[in-house]
């Protein structure tokens, strides 16, 4: 590597930091139950979906990301400039479903993370999710964006050590990883669970989140609105690099994890009972890999609750401030996104369940996400020069059409009774 090459690297690092933020969101419990529920259930039979949509992340997520820089404004606010009143409500009230499902599914695993490692019940668990996602939340806020990103990026340490310890005592069959990336389902349900993963690795509010995040990190280096210094294009294509490199790196860490989860479940879960849920799977791994990597397991999806759930609560407060204009406290809608899981906990829903559930209803709010994001990022008016090329516009409708044909598919099969 020449000097000028290690110089340009070196101006690049504090520019990344944004994806890692965003790719908690693809990490979280609920990537968890799916990916575990998946293995368990049908061995490497899904392996497939999980690189795919990965690959659509890493697509989904570098739009999003380089829609805010060139317009120095987020997807919620974009929307929220074209839409009526009643479009932008009708709008913010499908995406707030969509975080409190988020919310739900990091609360819960969190939770369940608690009560796996110290015994404490799924209801004071939550109450101590929240109080501490609060902690995390007053980090981000006060300018302190690079903080808290530090503090995401080291907890995504600690998810991916948590959730890959395990292989290296259950290595997955090779021959099971290859056969698994042929595309095919198996019956209603196993549609029913490819919903799920891919509500978990595609996230709704990490696509609005991403485009704020790229401007909130570093308002003096990427400047405070349209027209600044970082539009000089130079500067937006050093920044536009760097995002590339900055979710490469994020997503390809999130989709190991994932990957690396149903792989686990298929090597040592398949064909026991219980495990189905996080509980039995906990339970299997203990007993079968040992109780150091079932600790291990807990404590990585405690900190997956901790970093996701605080991610969560930050992009429903950018997505409510760009469609609907109001800017509310984080914390306290911190407070009032907790309740719905908090009673969900208290009435004793199986909580495993409760987070596949929740993923599926993601999946279906996946597409008031991309299809717009889609359309703003083709359109020239919106990106000048940097418009989608004809192969990314492609591409982009493509995992677009996808995406909403699978939820079709699910839809058509659960009411028809096939498969």
């Amino acid at each position: 590597m020449t000097t000028t090459d290690t110089e340009q690297h070196h101006k690049l690092i504090p520019l990344l930091g944004p994806a890692f933020v965003a790719a908690v969101a693809y990490v979280d419990p609920g990537n968890v139950a799916a990916n575990i529920t998946a293995g368990a259930r049908y061995g490497y039979l899904l392996v497939w979906v999980l690189v795919a949509s990965n690959i659509f992340a890493m697509v989904i997520q570098y739009l999003s990301a380089k829609l805010g820089l060139v317009t120095g404004q987020s997807l919620p606010s974009l929307l929220g400039a074209r839409m009526p009143k009643a479009g932008r409500i009708a709008f913010w009230i499908q995406a707030e479903i969509v975080a409190a499902a988020t919310d739900l599914a990091e609360v819960i695993g969190g939770a369940l993370a608690l009560h796996l490692l110290f015994g404490i019940s799924l209801l004071w668990g939550g109450v101590i999710i929240g109080i501490v996602s609060m902690g995390l939340l007053l980090v981000q806020g006060g300018g302190r964006q690079r903080q808290f990103e530090t503090i995401i990026v080291g907890l995504l340490i600690i998810i991916t050590l948590g959730f890959l310890a395990g292989l290296f005592v259950a290595p997955p069959s090779p021959s099971g990883m290859l056969g698994g990336l042929l595309p095919r389902f198996q019956g209603t349900d196993s549609v029913l669970v490819a919903a799920s993963m891919l509500g978990a690795t595609v996230m709704p509010h990490a696509v609005y989140l991403h485009s704020s995040l790229v401007n909130d990190h570093d308002a003096d280096e990427l400047g405070p609105s349209t027209g600044d210094a970082r539009h000089s294009s130079g500067h937006l294509s050093r920044l536009l690099r760097a995002t590339r490199i900055d979710i490469y790196w994020a997503l390809s860490i999130a989709g190991l994890v994932n990957i690396g989860l149903l792989l686990l479940a298929a090597a040592a879960l398949a064909g026991q009972s219980g495990t189905d849920t996080i509980e039995g799977a906990h339970a299997a791994i203990s007993s079968t890999l040992g109780p150091v990597v079932g600790t291990v397991f807990a404590v990585g999806l405690l900190a997956s609750g901790l970093a996701s759930t605080s991610v969560g609560a930050y992009a429903g407060s950018e997505i409510m401030n760009g469609l609907l204009h109001i800017r509310v406290p984080i914390m306290a809608r911190r407070l009032v996104s907790l309740i719905p899981a908090l009673i969900i906990l208290g009435a004793g829903a199986e909580p495993t369940w409760a987070l596949v559930v929740s993923q599926v209803a993601l999946s279906f709010g996946i597409p008031f996400a991309i299809i717009p994001l889609m359309r703003l990022t083709a359109n020239r008016e919106v990106m000048g020069d940097y418009v989608n090329n004809r192969p990314l516009r492609v591409t982009g409708f493509l995992i677009a059409a996808v995406i909403v044909a699978l939820n079709l598919f699910l839809v058509y099969l659960t009411f028809t009774g096939q498969g």
